[in-house]
């Protein structure tokens, strides 16, 4: 992954907090990360540990510093991952719109996209949402199905974010197919 540009979304979900471990061990591995976050997810991991991990700033805002920071992101990046993918981003992805610096940046990049939803066992389930994973799969984003265990609200079942190691592993493999 040695100076291979990144880009990793991070959406209001609990399992936020393990897409650190992720960037920090793309960061070792060599790669250049920047990371985008909603505001959603602000509440659950500060940017300022996504700034330490990476040595670059952390993008939020919708019209910050620069005129098309959603294109700046995109041109920037060869891969962008969204670790986790909430219910919500996956809706935005599949239906295109675009309301935040996320969801914006995600329509104007032209890369692989990897997404790895995480989320309530039943939220998981629910129609809607394997019709948005459908929809994403169709339109060639990389899904990384989360795991079955203990969810934060205390459930257990489908919906857990996939490791670190094995987002880290799905972006590795599409790096080298296009390398």
């Amino acid at each position: 992954m040695n100076g291979r540009e990144l880009l990793i979304g991070v959406t209001g979900g609990i399992a936020a907090y393990k897409t650190a471990s992720l960037v920090s061990r793309l960061v070792q591995a060599g790669a250049g990360v920047s990371v985008v976050m909603t505001r959603s997810a602000t509440q659950l991991v500060g940017p300022k540990t996504f700034e330490a991990l990476t040595g670059r700033p952390v993008a939020v805002e919708m019209f910050g510093p620069g005129p098309h920071p959603h294109i700046d992101l995109a041109d920037r990046a060869e891969l962008l991952c969204v670790a986790p993918a909430t219910a919500n981003i996956l809706a935005k992805a599949a239906c295109g719109l675009g309301d935040d610096l996320l969801s914006t940046t995600l329509l104007a990049f032209s890369g692989p996209v990897v997404m790895a939803p995480a989320m309530n066992d039943r939220m998981w389930e629910k129609p809607s949402v394997q019709r948005n994973v459908a929809q994403l799969r169709d339109d060639g984003a990389v899904l990384v199905d989360p795991d079955e265990g203990y969810l934060s609200c205390g459930a257990r079942g489908p919906g857990r974010m996939a490791s670190p190691a094995a987002i880290f592993e799905v972006i590795q493999s599409l790096l080298n197919s296009t390398a």
